[in-house]
C-alpha cells in the first residue's frame, strides 16, 4: 500500500466486485482495499490474484477497511440491492467524513438510489449511484459505466473510472448522466433492453429448432454468420457460441440438456415497471419480462402440454437462403423497435424527474463493454447528433424509419407464419404490434373513453370542439 493509503475500496467480493476490484488494480492501477461480511473471501481475492497482491488491501473490519483508504475516501459497494445496500451503508456511513464519496454500483431500483441521495445530503458524504454493465467479464477487463449524481463528483471519479472502462475506438465507454438516480435507471433500462433482445433471440431459436427442425450446430453456424452484418452484437455472438458448444460427458450439444427455466433478478421488470408508470408502451420490453416468468412455471407448462387438443398448421418456414433471410430480417426490425420503445422511456425519464438525460452519449457508451452492445447503436447516436439531442422517438429518425420499413414485411410473415403453426412468438408479436399501433393516427381508443365515460363518468375530449365533455349513456 502506498505511504497515503488504498486509492480506493471495494465492499462486497462476490463475483462483480471482486472482478471490478481486480479491474480497479490491474487496468487502472490503483492500490484498493478490499472487505467482505465474510472477511476470509477478500483475502483470497488476494491470495488468488499473486501479480496484483502489491495493489489489493484485504481488511477485516469496516473500520479498518475506511481507515486504510487516503483521504478524501472513494467507497465502492457491490452488493446485492435491496435492504443488503441500507445495512452496509449504515455501518460504512460513520467512518466517513465529509468530502468522502459512497458509491452503490451494484443493480439497484433507481427510487432507492433517489431516496438514498436525499438521505445522504446533510452529512457532507456525497452519494452517487452507479449502473455497470457486462457482467463478469466486463468487470474485470472493462464495463460500460453509467454514473449518477453530483456532476462535480463526477470530475473527481473520472480519473478512477475511466481507465477501467470499456473503450471504444479508444474512448472510455463511462460518462456522468445526471442526477441523483439517473445511472440506475439508465441502467435498468438497459436491461430491460437486454431482456426483449434476449428474448426475441430465443423466439428465432425456437422457430429453428421446432419449426424447421434445426439441430443446434446448424443454427450456430447461422447465427455467426448474422453476426457479420446488421445484426452484428454480442448477443448474437454469443448465440453462435453456446448453440455450438458440445457438452463432454455425452457428446450432445449443451443447450439441449439445459433446463428452460429463465432465472431474473429483477431490473427487467423495473424497467417495465417504470415504463408503465411513466405511460410508455415498451410492449417488447414487457413480453419478454412475462415470458421468463412462464418459463419459471415448468411443471404447470408439462401438465398444459397434454391438455390442449390444438390442431395448428404445418410450420411454413424454411431453411434455405430466402426463408434464413426473412429471419434474419424480422429479428432485425423487432430489435430496433425494442431500442426504440427503451429509448422512449429514457426520454420520457428525463422529462419527468428533470434530468436532461444525454440520450446520444448513453448510446455512445453502450457501444462497449455492455450486454447490448451492437453495430447500430452508432446510428443511435448518430441519430441525436442529426437531431440536435431531439429525437420524439427513434423509429421517426431517418435511418431508424428506412430500416423498419424495409424490414416489417419479413416481421409479418414470421409472426404470422409462427402463429398458424402454434409457435410462440410474444416478444417479436408485440414489436410488430407496437409498430402498427404507433403508426396509426386514428387509433381505437375513443371507444375505450366512450366505455370509461359510461361507467366511471371520467369524460372525453371531442374532434370537433374544444374542451372536456361528458355524455349521458343510455342506462344499461
Amino acid at each position: 500500500m502506498n505511504e497515503s493509503g488504498a486509492d480506493l475500496g471495494v465492499l462486497g467480493m462476490g463475483t462483480m466486485g471482486a472482478n471490478l476490484a481486480l479491474n480497479f488494480a490491474d487496468n487502472g492501477g490503483f492500490t484498493v482495499a478490499l472487505f467482505n461480511r465474510t472477511v476470509e473471501k477478500a483475502h483470497a481475492v488476494r491470495e488468488a490474484n499473486p501479480a496484483l497482491a502489491g495493489r489489493l488491501v484485504p481488511t477485516r473490519s469496516i473500520a479498518e477497511f475506511v481507515a486504510s483508504l487516503k483521504a478524501p475516501r472513494v467507497v465502492v459497494l457491490m452488493v446485492n440491492a435491496g435492504r443488503p445496500v441500507d445495512e452496509q451503508m449504515a455501518q460504512v456511513l460513520p467512518h466517513l467524513k465529509a468530502g468522502d464519496i459512497l458509491i452503490d454500483a451494484g443493480n439497484a431500483d433507481f427510487n432507492d438510489t433517489v431516496r438514498r441521495d436525499r438521505e445522504t445530503a446533510g452529512t457532507g458524504v456525497h452519494f452517487v449511484g452507479m449502473g455497470v454493465s457486462g457482467g463478469e467479464e466486463g468487470a474485470r477487463h472493462g464495463p460500460s459505466i453509467m454514473v449518477g449524481g453530483d456532476k462535480a463528483v463526477w470530475e473527481r471519479l473520472k480519473p478512477l473510472l475511466e481507465p477501467i472502462a470499456a473503450r471504444y475506438e479508444g474512448s472510455p465507454c463511462v460518462d456522468w448522466l445526471g442526477p441523483d438516480g439517473a445511472g440506475h435507471f439508465v441502467k435498468t433500462i438497459h436491461n430491460g433492453i437486454e431482456y426483449a433482445d434476449m428474448q426475441m433471440i430465443a423466439e428465432v431459436y425456437g422457430i429453428l429448432r421446432d419449426g424447421v427442425g434445426m439441430e443446434a450446430p446448424a443454427m450456430a453456424a447461422i447465427f455467426a454468420d448474422w453476426n457479420t452484418r446488421g445484426l452484428s452484437s454480442y448477443l448474437v455472438e454469443i448465440t453462435a457460441v453456446t448453440l455450438a458448444e458440445i457438452d463432454p460427458e455425452t457428446g450432445r450439444p449443451l443447450v439441449d440438456l439445459i433446463v428452460d427455466e429463465a432465472g431474473q433478478k429483477g431490473t427487467g421488470r423495473w424497467s417495465v415497471i417504470e415504463a408503465q408508470k411513466l405511460g410508455i408502451g415498451a410492449t417488447t420490453l414487457e413480453a419478454a419480462v412475462s415470458a421468463r416468468g412462464l418459463s419459471s412455471r415448468r411443471a404447470e407448462r408439462a401438465a398444459a402440454a397434454g391438455l390442449f387438443d390444438i390442431r395448428t398448421e404445418p410450420a411454413a418456414f424454411e431453411a434455405d437462403a430466402a426463408g434464413l433471410a426473412e429471419l434474419e430480417a424480422a429479428l432485425e426490425t423487432a430489435k430496433l423497435i425494442a431500442y426504440a420503445q427503451g429509448y422512449a422511456t429514457l426520454a420520457e425519464a428525463s422529462r419527468e424527474f428533470g434530468w436532461s438525460l444525454p440520450l446520444g452519449e448513453i448510446a455512445r457508451i453502450w457501444r462497449a463493454g455492455c450486454i447490448i452492445r451492437s453495430r447500430f447503436l452508432d446510428d443511435i447516436t448518430q441519430a441525436y447528433e442529426a437531431g440536435g439531442g431531439e429525437v420524439v422517438n427513434l423509429l421517426q429518425a431517418p435511418s431508424f424509419r428506412r430500416l423498419v420499413e424495409e424490414g416489417q414485411a419479413s416481421l409479418r410473415r414470421v409472426v404470422a407464419k409462427a402463429a398458424l403453426g402454434g409457435l410462440p412468438v410474444p416478444a417479436l408479436s408485440a414489436a410488430l404490434a407496437y409498430l402498427d399501433d404507433y403508426r396509426r393516427a386514428r387509433g381505437t381508443a375513443n371507444l375505450t373513453q366512450a366505455q370509461r365515460d359510461l361507467f366511471g363518468a371520467h369524460t372525453f375530449r371531442r374532434l370537433d370542439a374544444e374542451g372536456v365533455f361528458h355524455h349521458r349513456w343510455p342506462a344499461v
